[in-house]
């Protein structure tokens, strides 16, 4: 606790998340910290900010902060900053040897020089990615930017930092929650030719994805409870969303096995059966149910199509001998009209959310 309250923690972003990830770091006892953003508090941010009312609607989200952490530790030091980080300013906005950099930023160029001059600085940092059009709080995880995956912003986020020569040493929070079920509404006629009005600032957003009040907190917390463990030197190993990456590999090597010449160059990767066995079939025989007694691989649904990501369903190994000596002409009369609707309907989904993936 003493290594903790005598840190020195600086939080860029002060929305649904940034304001969660402050909020519990001076309440856990960390002592100094600076707040940084430029934007104010909107009623539409009600639903997710840590502590702003109603009252507090139209002034700066850092003030706002600041005046409600007096009343929760008025021991501690905050530093209010109502600016926007842009890579120009870095210097002065970072400086003082922060123990630890929290990013929690959503303009996607803002965060990649965040988190490139933390880097090039040595500055830890911790790096929020998209908690907006998210629902299932059991999809959050803490992980290297190198191994996100099912994240759209982290995706972008992994090719900008690739580009300006960051690999790896990152890390993240990021849901592996299916991209694509919510979306924004379209931009009425009028409005298209000044969307820019809409805009807290020129080139940035005129709309923002339907937001969960609680994914942003969620998010937020997480990322305050990585780093106060991390002042505080407690170990804590974050659990990697998929453990069974020698199960994919073997998968992977059956398919190739049985792969035929005229199949073509597969096109599936270990990453692929992961995200088809676990996010589509849950690591469970669609035909059986089975996860235990038997071991369950990917096989060809339609044997007379080659090895495809949309082609592949969840059988055990016995299940999966006995389809393929099935005519796939026979498949409905031997399953029944259901279970190939239900395999269909399964192919569908891996179709439209695999358009999301790298």
């Amino acid at each position: 606790m003493k290594s903790v309250r005598s840190s020195f923690v600086i939080i860029v972003g002060l929305g649904g998340v940034g304001s969660h990830a402050a909020h519990m770091l001076v309440r856990s006892g960390v002592q100094k910290i600076r707040i940084i953003d430029f934007d104010q508090v909107s009623l539409s941010s009600l639903n997710r900010h840590a502590v702003a009312i109603h009252a507090d609607v139209g002034t700066s989200k850092a003030a706002c902060l600041v005046k409600h952490f007096k009343e929760i530790a008025p021991q501690a030091e905050v530093e209010a900053m109502v600016e926007l980080f842009n890579i120009d300013v870095a210097d002065r906005l970072l400086s003082g040897n922060p123990d630890y950099v929290l990013d929690c930023i959503d303009n996607l160029n803002t965060k990649i020089d965040l988190i490139k001059y933390c880097h090039d600085h040595k500055l830890p940092i911790i790096s929020s990615m998209g908690a907006g059009a998210k629902a299932d709080p059991s999809r959050i995880q803490i992980a290297d930017v190198s191994d996100t995956s099912e994240d759209p912003l982290a995706r972008a986020t992994r090719q900008g930092l690739k580009k300006k020569g960051v690999d790896s040493g990152v890390t993240v929070v990021y849901s592996t929650e299916k991209p694509g079920k919510v979306k924004l509404l379209p931009m009425e006629d009028e409005k298209v030719d000044e969307a820019d009005q809409y805009a807290a600032l020129p080139n940035f957003r005129s709309r923002i994805l339907p937001v969960l009040g609680t994914l942003p907190a969620l998010f937020g917390m997480a990322m305050a409870s990585f780093v106060i463990c991390q002042l505080g030197d407690f170990e804590m190993q974050p659990l990697p969303t998929k453990l069974r990456p020698k199960t994919y590999e073997n998968i992977l090597k059956n398919i190739k096995m049985n792969k035929k010449p005229e199949d073509g160059d597969l096109q599936i990767t270990a990453q692929d059966i992961g995200f088809v066995l676990e996010e589509i079939y849950f690591g469970k025989s669609l035909l059986s149910g089975s996860v235990e007694k038997e071991k369950v691989i990917l096989t060809r649904w339609d044997s007379s199509k080659p090895y495809k990501i949309d082609n592949l369903v969840a059988l055990t190994k016995k299940e999966a001998d006995d389809h393929a000596n099935i005519p796939f002409s026979k498949v409905s009369t031997h399953y029944g009209k259901e279970f190939v609707a239900k395999v269909e309907r399964k192919l569908q989904n891996i179709r439209d959310v695999n358009k999301w993936r790298e």
